[in-house]
């Protein structure tokens, strides 16, 4: 009477152990190794395109522990150039963008081309687009946080626009960052600097992407990019 019973405990125990080891390795590679992430806008286009799904390298800066607001020792510190997901400095939001400025830096926008530590900057990455005069109007909220951090212009008189601005001083621990698509995108700009804290890893690659506009038949396959599958983002 008692085979029965045991053989089921056995087997019922055997599948808890194999889901729960499951669950755990899935736990640790979520938090301290890969992240799923999803790109819902434009502001890193053509770099990253709506739809595309990423893997995400946590333990490049140093994966964040749960809870405590702490991180593990980084593999390396953050770039120039680097693709940064982190997590926004103003709402709660996770964020993507590119890292323009390092703590120490000078940076700027003269006629929408950065200008960091006085050399303008090479980006075949960004995408500038016709904009219309009422687009380059002075921005109050640009201005009300960059007062504290421009060097060499009168405070008086400083009026940043989306495409001139600075130059800034980058303070220690923190980064600036703005989106490839630079007419596009809500970022440092506008809400300030990012703290080293708040970085989250790097995309690695793009391992789904869809265009969520293209509404042909069979959308399921024919809307996925398949030139993107397995694209690593640069």
């Amino acid at each position: 009477m008692n085979a029965p019973s045991s053989r089921f405990r056995a087997w019922a125990w055997g599948w808890a152990k194999s889901i729960l080891v499951a669950l755990l390795v899935w736990f640790t590679l979520s938090t301290f190794l890969v992240k799923a992430f999803r790109i819902s806008s434009g502001s890193m286009e053509r770099t990253l395109l709506v739809g595309d799904f990423l893997f995400v390298n946590k333990a490049l800066y140093g994966a964040e522990v749960p809870l405590l607001r702490k991180h593990l020792p980084a593999v390396r510190e953050p770039r120039r150039g680097d693709l940064v997901v982190f997590r926004s400095p103003i709402e709660d939001s996770i964020l993507v963008k590119r890292l323009i400025g390092a703590p120490g830096d000078t940076i700027g926008m003269i006629d929408g081309r950065v200008i960091r530590n006085g050399q303008p900057l090479a980006e075949p990455y960004a995408i500038r687009t016709e904009l219309p005069p009422e687009a380059l109007r002075p921005e109050p909220e640009m201005r009300g946080w960059q007062l504290r951090y421009v060097t060499g212009k009168d405070p008086a008189t400083y009026q940043p626009t989306v495409r001139d601005w600075g130059p800034l001083v980058v303070p220690r621990d923190s980064f600036l960052m703005l989106g490839d698509n630079r007419d596009g995108s809500r970022d440092s700009r506008f809400w300030g600097f990012v703290p080293r804290r708040n970085f989250q890893g790097s995309p690695v690659v793009v391992y789904f992407s869809y265009d969520p506009g293209h509404w042909r038949p069979l959308p399921f396959i024919t809307a996925i990019r398949w030139n993107r599958l397995l694209a690593r983002p640069h």
